[in-house]
């Protein structure tokens, strides 16, 4: 080696005082004939860096090409050709591992600590005939554990494996193969997004009741105490609701929501010989209680002092606190007005909830 670098230093001075008198075109081929002499030389360099994961062909490219900055950039009167090659040709070479190599993005500080621990790991190894642990290599270093930790998964993140990479002698099996699973959610997708659309169909009070039942995991006790209706009327509410949501998920054109399977919350006032007949249609909860209020009220003015005011609650399943509170609100209304109230109709339910309220008064038949 020491006389190849010799005799690249002595073509390297011929080069440069043959390119002071030269003209342009013969100082262009003075430069190829001198690469080309000089190309076994960065070859050589190349294959220092054999077996480190680069192909050999790719290592000799980037070493001509520094080779080629090398003879643009050589100054006779800043010292030895050879020197400043090595040191340019080795860089470069250095530079492609560390910008070409790794498998995901490290930034370049932790590059140059990455190559100081497995320098000091091979070091120490040799030293202790064993692994070095973690706080042998930090002191080695001068750095933190954690440093020295984060040095050594970044290390993992050199080189990696394709997905794509053959599976031993399977036939066709590949490395990805033994990754991930079939996802067995996959197959709810269409059924979830139908159900999306459809609960933006139902009412506010509904799509509070599915969200306080399946999303915050309430028991019906619970979503009775918070929609301040009972458990039996939750407990209707969320059958009618899913019932609806089936039936519009099997049929191309969703069901209207029809509530109890009639109008709800419809109150009729007709005007009777005897006083005014008010039929109520639908539960009464805290989310129309004072829609109802209105309308009967609205009925109590209308009707003839003295005249009674029949309150038809045949249509009606299920009487929440709320619609008591309605209830005793109407009746000291008609009470000032001079208007007795009766209720008719009323289903057992709806009428064990009265007399618990204190209302048995008005439970007389028209």
């Amino acid at each position: 080696m020491p006389d190849v670098y010799e005799d690249l230093d002595v073509l390297a001075d011929r080069y440069a005082r043959a390119v002071l008198v030269a003209d342009p075109p013969a100082r262009q081929r003075l430069r190829d004939r001198f690469v080309r002499a000089a190309l076994p030389f960065a070859g050589r360099l190349a294959r220092r860096y054999r077996g480190r994961g680069e192909p050999a062909d790719d290592l000799e490219q980037v070493a001509r090409l520094a080779l080629v900055k090398t003879v643009d950039r050589f100054d006779p009167g800043r010292g030895s050709f050879t020197a400043y090659a090595i040191t340019t040709i080795t860089g470069e070479i250095k530079r492609h591992f560390r910008d070409h190599t790794w498998g995901v993005h490290v930034p370049r500080g932790q590059q140059d600590r990455v190559l100081e621990f497995i320098h000091a790991r091979t070091v120490l190894t040799a030293e202790l005939a064993r692994t070095p642990t973690v706080a042998e290599l930090a002191g080695h270093l001068g750095l933190e554990e954690a440093e020295v930790v984060g040095a050594q998964t970044s290390a993992a993140a050199h080189s990696t494996e394709s997905l794509n990479a053959p599976l031993g002698d399977a036939d066709g099996a590949e490395v990805g193969d033994l990754f991930g699973d079939l996802d067995g959610e996959l197959s709810l997708v269409d059924d979830r997004t139908t159900v999306e659309g459809l609960l933006c169909e139902l009412p506010g009070r509904e799509r509070r009741l599915l969200a306080l039942r399946f999303w915050g995991n309430l028991s019906q006790a619970e979503i009775a105490d918070e929609l301040g209706i009972s458990q039996m009327h939750v407990s209707r509410l969320l059958g009618r609701t899913l019932t609806w949501l089936r039936e519009a998920m099997l049929s191309d054109t969703p069901p209207p929501w029809t509530g109890a399977g009639g109008p709800e919350h419809r109150v009729l006032v007709k005007a009777r010989s005897g006083g005014v007949r008010a039929a109520v249609h639908g539960e009464i909860d805290r989310d129309n209680a004072d829609q109802v209020r209105r309308a009967l009220v609205a009925a109590t003015v209308g009707c003839v002092r003295g005249r009674r005011l029949t309150v038809d609650l045949s249509r009606v399943p299920l009487l929440s606190a709320a619609g008591i509170g309605m209830l005793v609100a109407v009746r000291a209304v008609a009470r000032c007005r001079g208007v007795p109230m009766v209720l008719t109709g009323v289903q057992p339910a709806v009428a064990r909830v009265l007399v618990i309220a204190g209302l048995r008064e008005l439970l007389t038949e028209a």
